[in-house]
């Protein structure tokens, strides 16, 4: 899955040694913002020293981040994880999209298209009145419709 935002805060960064491995780990959370009409929020972690640095996320930066979800139980609760695995910069405006990823409706920069309803299963004018005609002599007509 993807999403692209704006990183608004970056969590301090979590390390420590595995009970299991006894490997070094480290992880670092970040919050992303979308550009929606109603703009969401995301908390996503990085997994692994080498992965932080060679991402390098700044806050305010655009970035188009690639993630996994996953959920798992804890004394009898459930949480989910959100694991990055890929962060690129978020493309400039009018480029190409991202394969997978369509524009929004409301989104900045996107419009519906003039014969948009036709494509949504809808024949364009049923259903909906067009305009009253007028009287010849530029009065009102006295029609119940």
């Amino acid at each position: 899955m993807e999403i692209t935002g704006k990183i608004i805060f970056a969590l301090e960064r979590r390390a420590g040694k595995s009970a299991r491995t006894g490997n070094d780990w480290a992880s670092q959370s970040y919050v992303l913002e979308t550009h929606d009409q109603y703009p969401r929020r995301m908390v996503f972690d990085v997994f692994g020293d080498d992965k932080i640095q060679q991402f390098n996320i700044q806050p305010g930066q655009e970035l188009t981040v690639s993630f996994d979800i996953d959920a798992r139980e804890y004394q009898g609760r459930w949480f989910n994880s959100i694991r990055a695995w890929r962060v690129m910069p978020a493309q400039a405006p009018g480029a190409a999209p991202v394969a997978g990823v369509g524009p929004q409706v409301g989104a900045p920069g996107v419009t519906m298209p003039a014969d948009g309803a036709a494509q949504y299963g809808q024949v364009p004018g049923v259903g909906v009145p067009g305009p009253q005609p007028q009287a010849a002599d530029g009065g009102t007509d006295d029609l119940p419709f």
